[in-house]
């Protein structure tokens, strides 16, 4: 992974991973955010800057590959090892484990290895989740903890075993048995799909075998500091009234903040900020404009659900009807906090566009 940019607050969680991490494994830690709201920076951080040679992570993102079915999932999780000509997958985790250990260049840390025999067979080669425990097993025997990283969990929802059972009820059955029931490693699972935050936190797949982290957009003290910390590394100057206008706009969004301020060395600031809101109002009127046509029903619907953050930025989930929030929700237009039962708008600028948009 790389950092686009340099690290800038997060303090409180940071120290929360590490606490977690200092413990024994013992639950899977899902952490859910608004779409940019930095999980990835922040995780990319931790395993980077933060950790001392005990732990060997593991980060898979499932958003860099088109996943469609099971095939795709194990081509995502190993990288395949071309010039390996060891057989039994048992000597290969051993040989691995030592490679990982030492630190060798030959293979990154943040992937799982497999050699090229095994991965060609690997229908025929039984549960490739044996592997896996077998691999974290001889780390541990060396004084190791992997951490195993899942980005973007929600992309494998949809992918089912033979047709029928849920890849992911296979997958958090196996992540149970690493944490609470072996300790073999720590799982974090990263996602910016609220509605599968929901759906894992609802349906009792992980009934008190899981936890959440949330990773929010900046309260305003921090979207401030942040705009002097991007302004000096530019060399911008910003005064307290543009750092006011800024906010205004983009809230606490890291990555609209950035953009902004950014931009402000060569553009007008004031213009900056209308037209980013000028898109966002485009865009939300397209979309109103394509619901309408389709279904004028549901188009009413949500523009009585909209009408709601005219006045308020964060409402109650059940203020808005189920399908109706779910939709939403789907289309990036609101984040769901499942946990405290709160939606609010994706961004601040959604927000804006909301409030000139809707009558």
């Amino acid at each position: 992974m790389v950092i686009k940019m340099k690290f800038f607050n997060r303090e409180k969680e940071i120290n929360e991973i590490l606490h977690i991490l200092n413990k024994e494994p013992d639950d899977i830690y899902f952490i859910y955010g608004p779409l940019n709201s930095g999980k990835t920076i922040l995780i990319n951080h931790i395993i980077t800057k933060k950790l001392d040679k005990k732990y060997i992570p593991f980060y898979i993102n499932f958003r860099r590959r088109a996943i469609i079915n099971v095939d795709n999932f194990i081509e995502c999780l190993f990288e395949v090892d071309e010039k390996s000509k060891i057989d039994d997958f048992r000597e290969y985790a051993k040989s691995l484990a030592d490679l990982l250990v030492k630190g060798s260049k030959e293979l990154s840390n943040y992937y799982l290895g497999m050699p090229k025999n095994f991965f060609e067979k690997k229908e025929k080669s039984g549960d490739i989740y044996q592997y896996i425990e077998y691999l974290f097993a001889e780390l541990n025997k060396k004084g190791k903890i992997p951490i195993l990283i899942f980005d973007e969990l929600q992309m494998i929802k949809e992918l089912t075993l033979n047709g029928k059972r849920p890849l992911l009820k296979s997958l958090f059955q196996f992540l149970v048995s690493l944490t609470k029931e072996q300790h073999l490693c720590h799982v974090f699972c990263l996602t910016s799909d609220s509605l599968f935050a929901e759906y894992v936190y609802n349906t009792g797949e992980l009934g008190g075998r899981a936890k959440y982290l949330l990773v929010d957009d900046f309260d305003k003290e921090t979207a401030l500091k942040f705009m002097d910390f991007i302004a000096k590394e530019n060399n911008i100057k910003l005064s307290d009234e543009e750092k006011e206008l800024v906010y205004s706009y983009v809230g606490g969004k890291v990555k609209d903040i950035k953009y902004v301020v950014e931009e402000s060395k060569f553009k007008n600031l004031k213009e900056i900020l209308e037209i980013i809101l000028k898109e966002e109002k485009q865009k939300l009127k397209y979309f109103l404009e394509d619901v309408k046509e389709k279904d004028d029903e549901l188009y009413k619907n949500i523009i009585d659900a909209l009408k709601i953050f005219k006045e308020k930025y964060e409402v109650e989930d059940i203020s808005i009807p189920k399908k109706v929030r779910e939709f939403l929700i789907k289309k990036n237009i609101l984040f769901l906090n499942p946990i405290e039962g709160t939606l609010k708008p994706q961004s601040f600028l959604i927000w804006n566009a909301i409030k000139k948009v809707i009558k």
